[in-house]
């Protein structure tokens, strides 16, 4: 059982930059892909970045592409999200997930991942 726990959500101006934290434990970090998923208020959940169990190769939704960068430190058990450039269409609750490799790697497939965090709030003010 792995137990995922994001932080580094809040307010911010647009144009301005935010990183979020997620820190696993319980389980073979290093062993899983990592993804970011977001929510906003009155959509469906929505794949935003993911990363490979070893760092190799990372994904990103056309909407975030060249603003934000996912990120892992696997000794650490963390995977990072650097947000850049926000913008108000970015406000939403951003939720971590991991997937034990097994084949092809569907990054942007929620029901994919196996574990999920109770997600940090993101508010990008114009």
């Amino acid at each position: 059982q792995v137990q995922l726990g994001e932080s580094g959500g809040g307010l911010v101006q647009a144009g301005g930059s935010l990183r979020l934290t997620c820190v696993a434990s319980g389980g073979t970090f290093s062993s899983y892909h990592m993804g970011w998923f977001r929510q906003a208020p009155g959509k469906e959940r929505e794949f935003v970045a993911a990363i490979y169990w070893s760092g190799s190769r990372t994904y990103y939704a056309d909407s975030v592409k060249g603003r934000f960068t996912i990120s892992r430190d696997n000794a650490k058990n963390t995977v990072y999200l650097q947000m850049n450039s926000l913008k108000p269409e970015d406000t939403a609750v951003y939720y971590c997930a991991a997937e034990w490799p097994s084949g092809t790697y569907y990054y942007t497939a929620m029901n994919e991942y196996d574990y999920w965090g109770q997600g940090t709030q993101v508010t990008v003010s114009s």
